[in-house]
């Protein structure tokens, strides 16, 4: 099985806000965005997999700005870095004016895929390889983020978590 370049789990999407889409405000509604979110960074993992993909977890995501009826959402997700089964997905929202010819970044999420065969067992997938300096950031990156979401999960003891050392020293201490 030949590795993959991170470039090549690029996947951007875009979608217009109506109506439908948004609250009593006028706002996008965040469950929707997470919809989209999903599909996107499901994509992108498969793109990598060469595999079908079931989500596993969604990290934090905070709404640093609200996206409104008329906007264009556009969703930019890239595989960070690959394990034995699972893939991590990093996304970027922007929220558009056209008219206005703005556009501004509302979000980020990471969202983590396991690749599953025909019986729904987890299913080995090719490396990634980072190519540039965000990315190869990124990809060193992931093995803590990838600790603390399993620390989170009770998937890790916290004595187990060598990536994340120094956060799981401050995390005893405080309890």
């Amino acid at each position: 099985m030949n590795d993959n370049f991170a470039r090549e789990s690029y996947t951007e999407m875009n979608e217009l806000v109506l109506p439908n889409d948004t609250n009593t405000f006028g706002n996008l509604m965040g469950g929707r965005l997470l919809y989209w979110m999903d599909i996107c960074s499901a994509m992108a993992a498969q793109k990598h997999c060469k595999n079908q993909v079931v989500t596993v977890s969604v990290d934090n995501v905070s709404f640093k700005r609200s996206i409104k009826l008329g906007e264009v959402v556009t969703i930019q997700a890239q595989v960070t870095r690959a394990f034995n089964t699972s893939v991590e997905v990093r996304m970027e929202i922007f929220a558009q004016n056209l008219p206005e010819g703005t556009k501004v970044k509302s979000n980020e999420a990471y969202y983590t895929f396991v690749s599953i065969d025909e019986n729904g067992k987890p299913k080995a997938i090719p490396g990634l390889i980072p190519e540039t300096d965000v990315e190869k950031k990124l990809f060193e990156e992931a093995l803590q983020r990838r600790e603390l979401r399993l620390l989170l999960g009770g998937k890790l003891k916290p004595e187990n978590a060598k990536g994340i050392k120094t956060l799981v020293e401050l995390f005893n201490h405080a309890i």
